[in-house]
């Protein structure tokens, strides 16, 4: 049983639980009127700007959405679950995401500002 969408947004032609990059490009065709080509580049230049910006170490922030941080792990313990084994987890960089205030409350159903996203 589907959960129902939340009134003012306009998911419309989604049939999944996930957006997918090709259905955010044919979002872009059907609400700005780009061709597919042009949409398809589009969706392909902000991933791929927004990958470069964080692989490089640098935050993202797009307003009113939320943001993208580098978090850097120390080196830790672990333990194969399997063979109770300790193992040494290396020291990596994770990316977080915060939603920002304003996509909580929407999602929350709280603020009447879905069109913003739309």
């Amino acid at each position: 049983m589907d959960a129902p969408t939340p009134p003012g947004i306009a998911i419309g032609s989604l049939e999944t639980p996930t957006l997918t990059k090709a259905e955010l490009a044919d979002l872009l065709f059907d609400k700005l009127g780009l061709n597919k080509r042009e949409s398809k580049d589009m969706v392909e230049a902000f991933f791929d700007l927004l990958h470069a910006s964080l692989v490089k170490g640098h935050d993202v922030k797009l307003s009113g959405f939320g943001n993208f941080n580098i978090r850097r792990k120390a080196p830790r313990p672990g333990r194969n679950p399997r063979t109770g084994e300790s193992i040494p987890i290396a020291a990596r960089n994770v990316v977080t995401f915060h939603a920002s205030q304003k996509l909580k409350a929407v999602v929350q159903g709280d603020a009447p500002g879905a069109e913003d996203f739309e």
